[in-house]
């Protein structure tokens, strides 16, 4: 079973939000927060970063945040674990094996994708 602490990740806050958005907007069945908390982390999140109402079509449910800067990069963090806080979930737990890109990355992407495929989450202890 995969987990991720939403408190003490073991990653850098960058890696944080796009592990959990990946995870909030993928159809894992076995993620253990219910699709409707998925979809208030995802439009809170995009609410820091659009005017405009989240996407509703799931191809289009990405976050950009190559012009975000560190300030909305802690708001980020902030809303992601306290929106999770208050549904009851101090981590998230997934079973599935890591799986093959369905797409290639973009050369600026591929380091940090490259990293997140060497990251071992931590074990339970």
């Amino acid at each position: 079973m995969q987990r991720l602490d939403l408190f003490n990740p073991e990653l850098p806050d960058l890696q944080f939000v796009l592990m959990v958005i990946a995870l909030c907007t993928s159809d894992l069945e076995t993620l253990n927060a219910p699709l409707s908390v998925r979809e208030t982390v995802f439009n809170r999140c995009w609410a820091l970063l659009h005017e405009s109402p989240p996407p509703v079509s799931k191809n289009e449910r990405v976050l950009n945040l190559i012009q975000s800067d560190e300030v909305t990069l802690e708001a980020l963090v902030h809303v992601i674990r306290q929106t999770l806080e208050e549904q009851g979930f101090v981590e998230l737990t997934w079973e599935h094996s890591p799986s093959e890109p369905t797409r290639e990355s973009t050369p600026e992407a591929r380091p940090l994708v490259e990293r997140l495929q060497q990251w071992d989450a931590p074990s339970d202890e």
